[in-house]
């Protein structure tokens, strides 16, 4: 059973900077796809960023140019390195992948952009 587990996410003030981490157990990391999403209160789960097995990235159009996404398939860890943090990028962010038609996902860890 594949398990997600995010990482890093906590109180900062607009104009800072988060690591987010996500570590995959229970599949074959490598071959996976990976992508982080968020989720604020009242609104709809969004795609922030996504990155391929062999390294391809996408972003959504409000975090292209802040954010990025990187992968350790030494550790099976997929990062999400967020700059420029501001308060409408509070929200949950989740981790997930997917096998076929499997789909697999974090708990969530909560990023609060506020002064």
């Amino acid at each position: 059973q594949v398990q997600l587990a995010e990482s890093g996410g906590g109180l900062v003030q607009p104009g800072g900077s988060l690591r987010l981490s996500c570590v995959v157990s229970g599949g074959r990391f490598s071959g996976n796809s990976m992508a982080w999403y968020r989720q604020a209160p009242g609104k709809q789960r969004d795609m922030v960023a996504t990155i391929t097995s062999g390294g391809s990235t996408t972003y959504g159009d409000s975090v292209k140019g802040r954010f990025t996404i990187s992968r350790d398939n030494a550790k099976n860890t997929v990062y999400l390195q967020m700059n420029s943090l501001k308060p409408e990028d509070t929200a949950g962010y989740y981790c997930r992948t997917w096998v076929g038609s499997l789909d697999f996902w974090g708990q969530g860890t909560q990023v609060t952009v506020s002064s």
